[in-house]
């Protein structure tokens, strides 16, 4: 994204092993930040890492992380703040999709994409916080960008859950903006909507909708998506990405509290 310089930030990238996390890390660091990846799948976070160091300089590092568990949370903050020397960024992008239908769905599809989307995404508010603060072990203020989606803005079939899920991100996000504020801790948190992005996840609601029953086929649910976005395709990587890039940059400064939908229009 052109113009925008993180140099000198330090960023945290939860999911960051594939898709729109590792997207999300090589945007962060193409515009100066140093970035650690934190996800379940260590070889491929790993490599991430490895290739990070590779294209834009050392620093860049990997810790493991389930993002459900208070433990892993703490010891991620503490283990970013050591490699990168501080932490200034935090980008809570790790979640589930689990697709169903509400006759079908099951308590357990229920409560892990409660686990995995609102109480990863929270803990995840919460210990950045705490360690940007002025007391935090890191110290110097930053910022949050929480990943919600489309979906938590419109009615799409076989994704009630995760819609529910993704609009209590939104909602989290802007009362932690709220206490942010008026408690001086000098963190600005926002969320992002992304729309429909051909990732793995991507391809898989696709496919479970056809799957489902509710669409013909993957390609009919595809253009059904692109039928219900004003610009005409589905979303890419960079797409996203460059959202995260301004809203942990100074050109946002003065913005916290929102949620933008990158989305090509589709939830307006």
């Amino acid at each position: 994204m052109g113009g925008l310089d993180l140099s000198g930030r330090k960023a945290l990238v939860t999911g960051g092993a594939q898709g729109l996390g590792e997207g999300m890390a090589k945007a962060l660091a193409a515009a100066g930040a140093k970035v650690v990846i934190s996800d379940l799948q260590k070889d491929l976070g790993e490599s991430v890492a490895d290739a990070l160091d590779s294209e834009y300089g050392g620093g860049h590092g990997f810790v493991a992380h389930d993002i459900t568990d208070e433990g892993d949370w703490e010891n991620a903050v503490v283990a970013a703040n050591d490699i990168l020397g501080g932490l200034d960024i935090l980008v809570n992008n790790a979640g589930i999709e689990i697709t169903s239908l509400l006759t079908e769905v099951t308590a357990d599809q229920i409560r892990k994409m409660l686990e995995v989307n609102v109480l990863g995404t929270t803990l995840g508010v919460k210990w950045g916080l705490r360690t940007m603060r002025p007391e935090g072990l890191a110290g110097n203020g930053g910022a949050i960008i929480n990943v919600a989606s489309v979906a938590a803005t419109i009615a799409f079939p076989g994704i009630a859950v995760y819609s529910a899920t993704k609009s209590a991100v939104d909602r989290l996000t802007r009362v932690a903006a709220m206490e942010s504020g008026k408690l001086g801790y000098g963190v600005r948190v926002n969320c992002i909507y992304p729309g429909l992005v051909p990732t793995a996840m991507g391809a898989g609601l696709a496919n479970d909708c056809a799957e489902l029953g509710l669409f013909e086929s993957p390609e009919a649910a595809v253009a059904a998506v692109i039928g219900l976005t004003p610009a005409g395709r589905l979303g890419e990587v960079a797409d996203i990405a460059d959202a995260v890039v301004f809203l942990a940059s100074d050109e946002s400064r003065f913005i916290t509290g929102i949620g933008l939908p990158v989305d090509g229009g589709m939830g307006m």
